[in-house]
């Protein structure tokens, strides 16, 4: 009796073990269920949550409200950053204080550091200490603005385009005073500048990232204010002229980079921390190319090099046509 009461307590078991089984089987199969649900609800949310948030940073970068992101939006953004637009003359006393007499300062702001007898070394010294110091500004706003991940994106990707920009348009500025250019309006009341001035930044962004054409728009540029050309002429070939053509190419090539950066800053800020490493690191190592490529060109001009020869075609703003100059 005790051997076949063993066997019969042994199927009972068997027999629980096996219903066991059966309801486990049955509970996994509604966890998962349950589990992929709410994932994709959850999934669904982040969509409409990423949605949303893009059309935010579109909206908040779409600053001309034209519907669209382009070099002029970026412009404007950056220069609503406080501490941005760079008054020359100041730019420039504060510069050369400790370097040359006052009275040859004020030659400087008068006319230009070349006609002041400024010498192309301090000049280069200047121009290199800037760029080095925007650069590490720039590293380190990038990285902390990088950091958060999630809805907070859609407040830093614009914080971090204008502080982006915004350092590099301080280079700009204070490269082209350094090496001649006058003045850069800015209607500080009013958020804006004139289509001249805006057309003339756009060209000095289009050299920095080797747009193609920009680097001969500007040498144009500076010879026509080199050689005393009337401002009406200049006026016209930078909005509707002979420069006017590469101004809107370089627009029509930043329109897709900028759109480009937009997704891609979605996808970087993303992942908390990490994305604030990697978009300081990428911020460093591509600022300062940027910079230099503008520096390269603006110290061979008709304004910053008095022993200056043209080397290639120039566009003669004058005569609407470009002119093949040779050294000789």
């Amino acid at each position: 009796m005790v051997e076949d009461y063993s066997v019969e307590e042994n199927e009972i078991v068997e027999q629980e073990k096996t219903q066991n089984k059966k309801k486990f089987g049955v509970s996994v199969k509604k966890l998962a269920g349950s589990v992929g649900e709410k994932a994709g609800i959850m999934a669904q949310k982040s969509t409409e949550v990423f949605d949303k948030s893009k059309d935010a940073v579109f909206h908040a970068i779409d600053v001309n409200g034209d519907g669209q992101i382009d070099i002029e939006d970026v412009i404007l953004m950056a220069f609503r950053v406080p501490g941005v637009s760079i008054n020359r003359e100041k730019f420039l006393q504060k510069e050369l204080v400790n370097k040359y007499p006052q009275e040859i300062i004020e030659q400087a702001v008068l006319t230009t550091p070349m006609k002041a007898k400024i010498t192309q070394e301090d000049i280069e010294k200047i121009a290199m200490a800037i760029i080095q110091n925007e650069r590490l500004k720039v590293s380190g706003i990038s990285m902390a603005l990088g950091a958060p991940g999630g809805a907070a994106m859609a407040a830093t990707i614009p914080a971090d385009i204008a502080q982006y920009y915004g350092c590099m348009l301080r280079v700009a500025q204070k490269l082209l005073y350094l090496y001649g250019f006058p003045q850069i309006e800015y209607k500080e009341s009013e958020q804006s500048f004139d289509t001249e001035t805006m057309n003339q930044i756009i060209l000095c962004m289009g050299v920095m990232f080797g747009v193609a054409n920009a680097k001969n728009g500007l040498l144009a540029l500076a010879r026509a204010l080199g050689t005393g050309v009337e401002k009406q002429l200049v006026k016209k070939a930078l909005t509707k002229g002979t420069i006017y053509p590469i101004v809107k190419s370089i627009s029509k090539w930043f329109g897709v980079k900028m759109t480009k950066e937009v997704f891609a800053g979605f996808f970087k800020k993303g992942i908390p921390l990490v994305g604030g490493v990697v978009g300081g690191g990428l911020t460093y190592a591509t600022f300062k190319p940027c910079c230099v490529k503008l520096k390269t060109v603006l110290e061979d001009t008709y304004l910053s090099n008095p022993e200056y020869q043209e080397k290639e075609d120039i566009i003669d703003i004058e005569s609407g046509i470009e002119v093949e100059y040779v050294n000789v």
